[in-house]
């Protein structure tokens, strides 16, 4: 396992983690580790789950082909 260290985090942040480590009942290290943990497993899950909610959102609607949109913009 590796050591990171972080230099001048805002009082107020660090004021609401550690009152989340408590709420929780965990230490502010092992809050600020399953915080880092989290948001590393959650950048790809999140951009699926708003992909999909895009496609879902589009699903069933007629689309203009982007080539010719963009042909035409150039063209002025």
């Amino acid at each position: 396992m590796s050591n990171v260290l972080i230099r001048n985090v805002d009082d107020e942040v660090l004021g609401r983690l550690k009152a989340r480590a408590k709420r929780n009942r965990r230490s502010l290290e092992a809050e600020l580790r399953l915080v880092l943990e989290e948001s590393a497993q959650l950048g790809r899950k999140r951009a699926t789950a708003a992909a999909e909610r895009l496609r879902s959102s589009l699903e069933g609607r007629s689309h203009t082909d982007s080539v010719l949109l963009v042909s035409e913009d150039r063209s002025r």
